[in-house]
């Protein structure tokens, strides 16, 4: 199956100011392009490439004042398959997880795991270790949360999600994910595209999606609270500890949004 997918974000500026981008696919699919996701400026401005902790590719420019944009066309091979699912999967003892997923077993930012972890383990303590418990996480918060755009909040952590019970893609990928950490089982958030592929078309416009892996088995498999099913068509961008880790944008200085258009749509092959 072949996806296109690219965007066109616009952004005033009223002086030069850095920022750091995070809009290419992340590196593990890149081979899969058939056409390179290459972030293109207007005006012209040079673009810096360097991967960060997480091994995200992550993009480097100095906007000059007034308007700058951006924009990517790039088309990928994807299997166009379901997200995995592994009920076999079996949850790793915290003493015995590699070390580089200790990480994903902690607070961060957005996810407040000493909130929740006296919930978590009422709720979900005495469900089967494993696969099992990260599906009923998932079925939880997506039964728990209503989703609608107008309660988009970029302050929103995952105990504010659980209180208000309601949010976006990253506050049901925030609250899964920090509730998995609370039962010991490393979770990441993921961000990337996610079209109406194999499911009806979606009358709002259309956005990066945000969900969440988590370590099993020794593999990282994707859960999405949101949409509380597989999917087909996932390309990821980038991963980490939760949204502040993988914000398509990061800017030092004021700014005004302008324009933001995102697509993702199957090809003709």
């Amino acid at each position: 199956m072949l996806i296109r997918l690219g965007y066109e974000i616009t952004f005033q500026v009223p002086q030069p100011t850095p920022m750091v981008l995070m809009l290419n696919v992340r590196p593990e699919r890149t081979a899969d392009l058939l056409s390179p996701d290459t972030i293109y400026t207007n005006p012209y401005v040079p673009v810096t490439l360097y991967y960060d902790v997480f091994g995200n590719l992550c993009s480097r420019v100095l906007a000059p004042a007034g308007d700058i944009t951006f924009t990517a066309d790039a088309v990928i091979n994807d299997p166009g398959v379901l997200d995995p699912y592994v009920p076999s999967a079996q949850q790793i003892p915290v003493e015995d997880l590699p070390p580089e997923t200790l990480q994903f077993l902690l607070g961060s930012r957005y996810c407040e795991t000493e909130k929740l972890s006296d919930f978590a383990w009422q709720q979900f303590g005495h469900i089967q270790d494993g696969w099992s418990k990260v599906e009923a996480i998932v079925d939880y918060t997506h039964n728990h949360i209503t989703f609608g755009y107008p309660f988009a909040r970029n302050t929103r952590t995952a105990y504010e999600g659980w209180q208000e019970q309601v949010g976006v893609c990253r506050d049901f990928a925030h609250l899964a994910l920090t509730l998995c950490r609370c039962m010991n089982i490393p979770a990441r958030y993921c961000t990337g595209y996610l079209g109406d592929i194999g499911v009806p078309p979606d009358t709002a416009p259309m956005d990066f999606s945000g969900w969440f892996q988590a370590f099993l088995g020794g593999e990282w498999y994707t859960f999405d609270a949101r949409h509380g099913r597989p999917r087909i068509g996932r390309v990821l961008i980038a991963v980490g500890r939760d949204a502040s880790d993988v914000a398509i944008s990061t800017i030092f200085g004021p700014s005004i949004l302008k324009t933001f258009k995102v697509v993702t749509l199957e090809e003709a092959s």
